[in-house]
């Protein structure tokens, strides 16, 4: 074969083998352009300068994109809990716990009353107000008297036991009557002698050295706030009584 000859045919070579791509390097180059327009959306500066570097090595003939971790997707962080929102939930948590307290409280005087056989004489009632004991007033007094009887002294001094809380609460006495009117030498109205059956029952009360004054109050409300009818005897025997109002928690109220 002449010199021309085998010239020619290796520049035909050659020419031939210029042009070819190998096939893995198009694979490498349309996955630098995939993952590019992928991290398009929330790459940062940083991130799209190292794909950016990688791409153009892949370019220039340098390492391979696949030599690159994949920009990790960024975690989501956990929101905080607003104060605001958690707070309602706390005190939601904080009444429900005064309720259970003032629950066991009346759980504790109904077995007082039922190992005394009081049934007639006190009754408890849970209210929205708070812990409502109620006291007959033929327990306690004579017919058209403030004083308490000398014989029941006893239970008034045992109530107050009852009445010794950790934490304290307020305590509200309250006298009421039926609406037969009085008027004596001793009391005006109805009105009066409610006022002065309150405040003597909360005076034994505080004869407890464990009970504190400044947690108690006495009010007299007469005939206006009545339970039952006033036109039977049974009815105003109900009206006529002394209540004590055991409050929730002060901070607890709305």
């Amino acid at each position: 074969m002449s010199r021309r000859k085998k010239r020619r045919k290796q520049e035909e070579e050659h020419m031939d083998e210029s042009w070819l791509v190998p096939y893995a390097d198009i694979l490498t180059l349309l996955l630098a352009l995939f993952i590019v327009l992928f991290a398009a959306s929330s790459i940062d500066a940083q991130k799209f300068q190292q794909i950016a570097s990688s791409f153009n090595n892949v370019l220039d003939g340098g390492s391979s994109i696949m030599e690159y971790q994949a920009p990790k997707q960024p975690e989501l962080e956990s929101l905080p809990i607003v104060e605001e929102e958690k707070k309602p939930l706390e005190e939601k948590s904080d009444k429900q716990k005064d309720k259970e307290e003032l629950e066991e409280l009346q759980r504790k005087i109904n077995k007082y009353i039922k190992q005394n056989k009081l049934d007639d004489a006190l009754q408890t009632k849970l209210t929205e107000e708070g812990l409502l004991v109620t006291l007959q007033d033929g327990a306690l007094f004579d017919s058209a008297s403030a004083k308490v009887r000398a014989e029941d002294a006893e239970l008034a001094r045992e109530i107050s036991e009852l009445l010794v809380l950790n934490p304290p609460r307020k305590i509200i006495i309250s006298g009421h009557t039926d609406n037969v009117p009085i008027n004596n030498h001793e009391f005006e109205s109805n009105w009066h002698l409610s006022v002065m059956r309150s405040v003597n029952f909360m005076k034994i009360l505080l004869e407890n050295e464990k009970l504190n004054p400044s947690y108690f109050s006495a009010r007299g409300l007469g005939e206006y706030e009545p339970i039952a009818t006033n036109e039977t005897v049974e009815g105003r025997a109900k009206n006529r009584r002394v209540e004590i109002l055991i409050l929730p928690h002060a901070d607890l109220q709305p």
